[in-house]
């Protein structure tokens, strides 16, 4: 990129040589944890850091506990660039560059579930527990037509309520529900996927050339191995680095 795109990019995005990163913590795969000066790590936390380096300014990240809250303060402005899955209802008011990564998602029933596939979630009388305004729950309140999707506040509390108010089946990242799997004596994850969260970064529509700028720092970053290697390096399993656009 020239210098004088970098220059535009700055001026649309930053202030006070600061670009606002917003992360959302509720993605235990991208967020790795929180510095002692409370600067979250990980897959996602690293790439606002590079692409802050790439324009020559200082990132501040801006933590979010969850990705709908994430989504509703970057109508107010409250950041500058963020990490978020990309869905439809999203992109109504982010400009997402592609892909960098992919998370599958699928469902984890009990050991005495007549639910054998994918095929058979969505019939009535199956309760579906989920994070509200994850990715996710935006992909199945489209999809779900007969089952009942029931909402909590955080992926734990999703768990949670699915143990407790005895819900038929249990909506999630499949890494998760692998690690939720081993929780529940006898319990079983189905095969496949339904959907694969696909997990870019995102602007404010207004800002078009930053949004390019974005998405083409993005292929970067796949195709140079940068995405490969920060997976590794945090040792994030049951994720793969999303196709070139």
């Amino acid at each position: 990129m020239t210098d004088s795109i970098i220059q535009k990019v700055r001026e649309e995005l930053t202030k006070n040589n600061t670009l606002r990163v917003g992360i959302n913590a509720s993605n235990f795969l991208l967020v790795s944890g929180i510095n002692s000066d409370g600067s979250p790590f990980g897959i996602a936390p690293d790439l606002g850091r590079l692409f802050a380096h790439e324009l020559e300014v200082t990132p501040k990240f801006i933590v979010f506990e969850n990705p709908g809250k994430l989504a509703d303060a970057g109508l107010e402005g409250a950041w500058d660039i963020a990490f978020v899955g990309n869905e439809p209802q999203r992109a109504k008011d982010i400009a997402f560059s592609a892909p960098y990564l992919e998370i599958p998602v699928t469902f984890l029933v009990r050991e005495d579930s007549l639910i054998k596939d994918l095929s058979e979630i969505d019939q009535v009388g199956n309760r579906i527990s989920v994070m509200n305004r994850s990715a996710y729950d935006l992909y199945l309140t489209a999809k779900i037509k007969h089952a009942t999707i029931v909402r909590a506040k955080s992926i734990d509390e999703s768990f949670e309520q699915f143990i407790h108010d005895d819900l038929e089946v249990l909506g999630g990242l499949k890494p998760r529900l692998e690690s939720d799997c081993e929780k529940i004596p006898g319990s079983r994850v189905l095969d496949g996927q339904i959907t694969s969260v696909k997990q870019s970064a995102g602007t404010l529509p207004a800002h078009e050339e930053s949004a390019n700028y974005l998405h083409e720092f993005i292929e970067r970053t796949k195709a140079t191995g940068v995405v490969s290697n920060l997976i590794k390096k945090y040792n994030v399993n049951g994720v793969s680095v999303a196709p070139p656009a």
